[in-house]
Parts: structure tokens; C-alpha cells; sequence
């Protein structure tokens, strides 16, 4: 069994490394062909039309993966059943469980490399294919890449600041109102200006008034041309880069997605991005279960007909997969479900199309 066991890894990885390659270049070709006029009016260069799809393969690999996966595991049990190994296998007494447990261990094997890659590799990478498209392609203004340069909420230590917009170039805010809060969250002093900017190491508001709480409770207003604030916070805390989910590791997708949320925007889908990140990885396990079978229930279907209908699987999956994570970001499924979804189905698929399988 040792023996068979090699036997059918090499054979499979060999047939996987020839249609991941495959896949990938159908993929850079289909996106060089979409991206090129973008490229062309704005006058990027070689280098960087080069730089851009070098980083962007890591990601490619990655989403191919899973489709490799399921085509080169009909492709093997196809040629096998062509060959009459199957038979063999059977007539020397094999059972062919022990043959699917070999390769399902390899997808558990593949779908944790996969994970490590995309937490290491991918991400990187994607960080810097998304820095060459926004500012060297489409050549977006680097003060307007952030969330929430509009209407910004964010929480300090013991305060809450509300800003109309920010300008990250000139460090100036737009009618700011800043809430300061005691040790029990209660409100003790507020502050509304119709502007503000940064100067030297502090801030200076302009045109507004203050409340302060007195003793008794009350709000004493004070009216101000200006007024200068030492605060904590500096220009940069309420200039974040907006990232990419995939631009971030599980770890930090899921502090920044509390992050995000504690300053008061919607973190909807950095949490759907999250559960993605171990879901997506996945799908290779899946994939693996429901590719072994597709060539072993009907014998009389030739390989082409098999690697086609392992394709329709992969698009029906893919589509499926698409739809949930699209509910998740509308709000209509909760994150985990909505990254799940997909593999849950498919799963159950696999289990059962594995069950007919003669053995």
C-alpha cells in the first residue's frame, strides 16, 4: 500500500503542477487582455506592466488552486480507469478506500500549504499588485486612498471625535466635534468647530464654542476664535489606508476588522474577508472528494467528458460560492455562514458521490 501510495501522489502532483500552470496562464492572458487598454492610457511602462502581474501570480495561484485540484484528480482516475488499473487494483483485492484516504490526507496536506501561502505570500504580494494598479495605472490621488476621509468617526482612549472630511495633503478637518467622557463614560466635555488643523505638534480649532461640565451637572459654553488642543492623536491616526482583505493575514484582518468597527464604520466585510481566509483553503479538501469519484461511477464516460463535467462542479461551486459571499456582504447572511456556505454544500456533494463509488 506504501508503494501505491507513492505511486499515485506523483502521479497526482505531476498532473497537478501541469494544470495549475496551465490555469495560470489562461488567467494572465484573459487579465492581460482586460487590463491592457487601462495600461496603454496611462502610460505605464513595461517594467511596470511586468510588476504587476509578477505580483499578482501569487494571488492566481492561490484562486486556481482548488480548480487544478479537481481537474488533475479526474484526469488520474480517468487515465487510471482508462488503463485498467482500477481493475487490477480491485482483482489483487485493493479496496479502494484505502486508495481515497491516501489522497484525501494530501488535500488536508495541500489545503494547509495553501493557507500558509496565501497568510505569507499572497498577501504581500497583493499589497504591492494593489499599489501599482491604484497609483501607477489609474493614478488615484494617495490622499483619497483611505477610509474614511468622509464623515469619520473614531474612538480614542477617553474620547469620540465626529469630522465632517479630513485632508490628509493639507492636515486640515472640517467641522469637527470632539466628545471627552469620564472614567463612567459620561459626557464632560464637548467641543464644535468649524475647523481645525495641524500645527507644530498639536491642533488649533477654529470658530466654535465649548461645553464643559460643572459641578452641578450643567454645561457651561464658552464661545472661541481659537482654540489650541494638546491631544494624542495626530494627523496619521485619521489617515488609514484602506486595505485589502486579502492584502492582510487572518490575524490582522481580524484586529483590524475590530479596529474598524470601534472607530464607527461597518466592518462587515473585513469579518466576511476573515472567515473567507480559512474557508477558501478549504475548498481543495472538497474538491479532492468530489473529484475522485466523477470518472469512477460511470465507466463508460471517456476522460474529456469527465474533465468537463469536473468543470461545471468547479463553476457551479465557485458561482455558489460567490453568491453566499455576496449575501454576507449585503448583510443578508451572518460572516460565517456566509463564507461556509458553499463548502457545507459541496462537502455533503462529495460524501455522497464518494459513497457510489464500487470499492
Amino acid at each position: 500500500m506504501k508503494l501505491l501510495t507513492r505511486y499515485l501522489v506523483r502521479e497526482f502532483l505531476k498532473i497537478l503542477v501541469v494544470c495549475l500552470v496551465v490555469f495560470v496562464a489562461v488567467y494572465l492572458i484573459v487579465d492581460f487582455l482586460q487590463k491592457i487598454d487601462n495600461f496603454m492610457e496611462s502610460g505605464a511602462s513595461r517594467s511596470v506592466m511586468a510588476a504587476y502581474f509578477f505580483y499578482k501570480t501569487p494571488f492566481i495561484i492561490g484562486q486556481m488552486f482548488p480548480s487544478a485540484t479537481l481537474i488533475s484528480v479526474i484526469i488520474l482516475f480517468s487515465l487510471m480507469r482508462k488503463s485498467r488499473e482500477i481493475t487490477a487494483l480491485k482483482a489483487c483485492g485493493v479496496n479502494l478506500a484505502g486508495v481515497f484516504r491516501s489522497l484525501v490526507i494530501v488535500a488536508v496536506v495541500l489545503s494547509a500549504g495553501l493557507f500558509v501561502f496565501s497568510e505569507i505570500v499572497v498577501r504581500n504580494a497583493s499589497a504591492r499588485t494593489n499599489e501599482i494598479w491604484t497609483f501607477e495605472v489609474i493614478k488615484r490621488d494617495p490622499g483619497k486612498y483611505y477610509y474614511g476621509h468622509d464623515h469619520i468617526w473614531y474612538r480614542g482612549q477617553d474620547r469620540i471625535y465626529w469630522i465632517w472630511s479630513f485632508d490628509a495633503a493639507t492636515k486640515v478637518m472640517e467641522h469637527p466635534t470632539l466628545y471627552f467622557f469620564d472614567e463612567s463614560f459620561g459626557l464632560k466635555r464637548r467641543i464644535v468647530a468649524r475647523r481645525g488643523y495641524w500645527e507644530a505638534d498639536g491642533w488649533v480649532v477654529l470658530d466654535g464654542y465649548e461645553q464643559v461640565r460643572q459641578e452641578d451637572g450643567d454645561f457651561a459654553m464658552t464661545e472661541f476664535a481659537s482654540l489650541r488642543l494638546e491631544l494624542p492623536e495626530t494627523p496619521e491616526t485619521f489617515v488609514r489606508t484602506e486595505k485589502q482583505p486579502e492584502e492582510m493575514s487572518y490575524w490582522e484582518l481580524r484586529d483590524y476588522a475590530r479596529k474598524v468597527s470601534l472607530e464607527g464604520y461597518d466592518n462587515t466585510r473585513y469579518l466576511v474577508g476573515m472567515h473567507i481566509k480559512i474557508a477558501f483553503p478549504f475548498i481543495v479538501l472538497i474538491m479532492m472528494l468530489i473529484g475522485i469519484p466523477v470518472p469512477l461511477i460511470q465507466t463508460r464516460v471517456r476522460t474529456p467528458l469527465s474533465v468537463s463535467i469536473g468543470m461545471g462542479i468547479g463553476f457551479l461551486y465557485m458561482l455558489l460560492f460567490g453568491f453566499s459571499r455576496s449575501l454576507g456582504l449585503s448583510g443578508v447572511l451572518p460572516p460565517l455562514l456566509a463564507a461556509w456556505l458553499a463548502n457545507l454544500v459541496f462537502l455533503l456533494l462529495g460524501i455522497y458521490l464518494v459513497s457510489l463509488v464500487e470499492r
